[in-house]
Parts: structure tokens; sequence; C-alpha cells
């Protein structure tokens, strides 16, 4: 005997009487279909049996209905704090990641003056076609500058970079002389100048204000000098513990010349003498000391150390797949920098390019001589327990995996 298969109906909905109460209509045993296929009336244990299968679909029905969607998991939020110089750097990698959600780009004075960084930043903002706000911050370190700069480097040596300080370079180079210019001058860029304008709101409020909107969310990827961040600290005690982590570039501990080109010896001068210093945080060492006490649940430091094995080549930009935005980038940066802040984004985006780390605790030199704004670090054992916090330190990467997943990024089209 086989049964015949009846459509599934929708269950009656209650009615509202006359009086306005709602009823309820209940199937009668008298009511369920005849499934024998006979025309002789239903046994009661047949009836029964019919009742069962009833109940049986209403229940599988319920469960499909009522069981969770399954949706694509939902975006990393990123906020990036950066002295953007141009099309390379994190801005764009990180507008360009599948996964993430990137809230602003916060602007900071560094490698350039925070006016030219703002536009940069708008520019690249507009070459991906994203909807992200560029909110302009801190124009001028902390204590640091320019005066106490030229003071310093009477009694202690020359500092070979000093951002929008440097002037001519003390020896022949292969990068072009640093533009020097006054903070509210914006050279026109290579890769275009900007159409849009930048968000009226002040950085370092911006940044408490996304802090509290979307608590131990947000990651901070921060490839610049931290003025901005330090700001945030100061004016919210509570500014980093509502932070889901901070990815930096900045600080060294031992870097070592690691390609044979004369780029990678050029930018070694940096490091070859003076191991423990880097520009991020000389520009602004008090910053960078608020920031390594400022209690982030995780931190990753990713120094200059990893850097010394990466080379923007020209081999490297000529072989970008060609789009929008690597024709914009071919405009705008020369061959031989190190990939410092792209570092940075590359190891949150693809944490298995790393190949060595370590834990160690950091902080930074602010007494003002002549190791002023360099990197202290300790393991657990050595530390002075003054305030400084355990961080994750980059030690080396893997270049050919981080030129291939970079090289995936840029080449994604809008």
């Amino acid at each position: 005997m086989t049964a015949t298969l009846l459509p599934l109906r929708r269950p009656t909905p209650p009615s509202i009487d006359q009086r306005g109460a709602r009823t309820r209509h209940e199937p009668q045993l008298s009511q369920l279909p005849n499934l024998s296929g006979s025309g002789e009336a239903p046994s009661p244990s047949r009836n029964l049996r019919n009742l069962a299968s009833a109940a049986c679909a209403i229940l599988l029905l319920s469960i499909a209905f009522l069981a969770p969607t399954v949706t694509a998991a939902a975006p990393r939020l990123v906020i990036i704090d950066d002295d953007v110089i141009g099309m390379n750097g994190a801005p764009a990698l990180l507008l360009q990641a599948p996964d993430v959600r990137v809230l602003g780009i916060t602007t900071t004075s560094g490698s350039v003056w925070r006016d030219t960084a703002t536009a940069h930043a708008l520019r690249t903002v507009e070459i991906v076609d994203a909807r992200v706000p560029v909110i302009p911050g801190a124009v001028y370190p902390l204590i640091n500058n320019e005066a106490r700069t030229r003071a310093w480097e009477g009694l202690h040596g020359r500092l070979i970079y000093k951002g929008p300080w440097t002037g001519d370079w003390a020896e022949d180079t292969l990068q072009s002389k640093p533009p020097s210019h006054p903070p509210e001058v914006v050279p026109d860029l290579r890769e275009g100048n900007p159409t849009t304008r930048p968000s009226a709101e002040i950085a370092a409020a911006w940044l408490v204000r996304m802090a509290r909107e979307h608590p131990h969310e947000i990651t901070l990827i921060a490839t610049g000098p931290m003025t901005n961040i330090a700001i945030a600290q100061s004016l919210d005690p509570s500014f980093a513990a509502n932070i889901r982590e901070l990815v930096y570039m900045g600080g060294s501990l031992a870097p070592r010349q690691r390609l044979a080109t004369r780029s990678a010896a050029e930018f070694a001068r940096e490091f070859v003498n003076t191991p423990r210093r880097e520009f991020n945080i000389r520009w602004d060492p008090e910053a960078a000391r608020i920031v390594a006490h400022a209690p982030f649940a995780k931190v990753t430091m990713v120094p200059v150390d990893p850097s010394t094995g990466t080379e923007w080549t020209a081999e490297f930009i000529a072989a970008l797949p060609k789009t929008p935005l690597t024709a914009a980038l071919a405009r705008s940066i020369e061959a031989g920098f190190p990939m410092w802040d792209e570092l940075a984004a590359m190891v949150w985006l693809h944490p298995e390019i790393v190949t060595e780390q370590e834990r160690l605790y950091i902080d930074f030199e602010t007494d003002g001589g002549a190791s002023y704004g360099d990197t202290l670090s300790w393991t657990a054992a050595y530390r002075p327990k003054l305030g400084e916090r355990e961080q994750t330190v980059i030690r080396s990467v893997d270049r050919a995996m981080l030129e291939a997943a970079m090289r995936a990024l840029y080449a994604r089209r809008p």
C-alpha cells in the first residue's frame, strides 16, 4: 500500500470573532484526511498514525523555518593611523582586503606634514573607490620640535632622517631629497590631487568616539608616529582598553642588512651604528611611551628588523597587475624603499608570512640624552616593572609570501 502525498499547507491563521477575541481553528479528528486510498472510514488507530505523521511534518517545517541562517563572517573593523606618503603603505592594502571594514584613516605628521598625509589618504580612498572618512590629526609632536632636534644633533651627531626637517642628505643617496616646506603647504601629488575633503573632526576625538561605539572590536593599525593615539589615550584613559588590538610599525631592535642592493646598503646607515633608533618613534618619543604604557589588550610591534629583508624593486612594481590603483602606485613610489608600513598591514592580514617572532616588554627612551627615542626591550625576568607592557615583536617574514599576498590585494578591483 502506498500513501498519497498531500501538498503542504500553511496553518490556518487565527481569526478574530465579532467581539474582537482571537479564535484558533483546531482540526477535529473527523477532519483529518483519509490517507488509505479507499473510501472506507479510517479506523481510530490509523487516525492516530496519521495525526502523528502530520505532527512530525509540522515539527520538521518549524525546525526549517526557525533554524539560524548561515551568513558570512562579519568584516573585521580597522582604523588606520598613518603619516601617508603616497599610494604605498598600509591604507591601500587594507582598503582592498575583502574581509576588512576600514572605519577611517587618521593622519599625522611624520615622513610628511599632516596636511600632505591627509591629501595622500584622500587620494588613496578616491582611487580605490571607497567610502571612508579621512580625519586630520596632529601637526607637531607632543614635545619634540625642530629646534630641539637641531640642538640635540649639535651634541650627539646628525640624524640620518628627520621627516620634513631633514633638508639635504648627509651623503649621496639614491632616494630623492625629502620635501621641505611649511606644514600648511601641500605640494602637488604624483598620484594626482584629491577632489574630496577631509572630516572636520579632530583625529584623537574621533578615535575615542569610535572606540566607544565599537568596544573591543577595532584593530588599530598605526604606521606613523603615534601622537594621535597618545592624545586619544590622554583624553580618555579607557581608550586603549576599548581597542581590540594595536599593530604598529615602529622601533628597532637589532636590524641587519639582508639584501645585497645599493638601496639596502644606504638604508642600513640608519641602524648600523644606532640599532635602537627608528624614525616613527624618534619623531615623537613621548607619544610612543604613552602608547607603550597604555592598557591595550594585545599589541604587535613591527620594528625595522623584518623590513631589511624587503624592498620595493622596479621589477616588483612593473609586474603588478594593471589597475587604476597599481597605475597610481607606480607613479607615486620610488623603487628601493623597504616595505615598512606594508609589513604592519600584511602581518595582520596574513600572519602566516611571519617566520620569527617573540614576546618582549617594550618601552622607549624619553630622557632627551644621546639615546632619546631609542627602543628599550626586556624579557620578563629582566624588565624594570615601571609600566612597560608585553608585546609580540615580529623579527622576520617570508618575502615571497609577503609579495604574493600584496600582489593579490593590489589586483582586486573595486
